[in-house]
């Protein structure tokens, strides 16, 4: 479990960087463009992850520590509203500051933490370690998931090459609706 912790801080100091070189070179056009109706752009990718970065995970493993129990999360409700507008080079700073302050408090957690349980509203049960490994993956399925966005502008346009993208084309293959 060693390892989990290592990982977990490893992966999620490097979010902040990539969102502060893409909003720093990336014109606003494409951050803000959805892929189509009813999924995020990569800026409300970012927005959602600060939103969960400030209400969700250091609630959460404070919750861990002290023996609580957390409520769920629903980014639809308990988010930030898609149309406030803010420059995305502040929230990419915002979301790097929260983030580490984060990292801080994650760095304080032991190895015999991770088996700490709690109940989730909606989930029941769940380990701190099963939580870091969501938070971990939750950062990176959200950055994924913005690049993809940013993405489809140019899977159109690259003619022939198109059918190489296949499973990255949203106009070929509607995509679920992510968190």
């Amino acid at each position: 479990m060693d390892h989990l912790l290592s990982q977990a801080q490893a992966i999620l100091s490097t979010t902040p960087s990539r969102w502060q070189t893409l909003t720093s070179v990336i014109p606003e056009e494409l951050l803000t463009l959805a892929p189509e109706s009813g999924e995020w752009s990569a800026i409300q990718c970012l927005q959602h992850l600060l939103d969960t970065d400030q209400k969700v995970f250091p609630i959460r493993l404070r919750a861990f520590l002290a023996g609580q129990n957390f409520p769920g999360f629903n980014p639809d409700t308990d988010g930030q509203k898609p149309g406030s507008r803010i420059e995305p080079s502040a929230l990419s700073a915002s979301f790097t500051s929260v983030r580490n302050t984060n990292l801080k408090l994650l760095a304080g957690i032991k190895p015999s933490d991770l088996m700490r349980t709690a109940l989730h509203a909606e989930l029941g049960k769940v380990t701190l370690a099963e939580m870091l490994n969501e938070w971990i993956g939750h950062d990176l399925m959200h950055t994924v998931q913005a690049e993809r966005a940013m993405m489809q502008p140019f899977v159109v346009g690259s003619g022939p090459w198109r059918l190489y993208f296949k499973d990255h084309d949203v106009a070929a293959h509607p995509a679920a609706k992510q968190e």
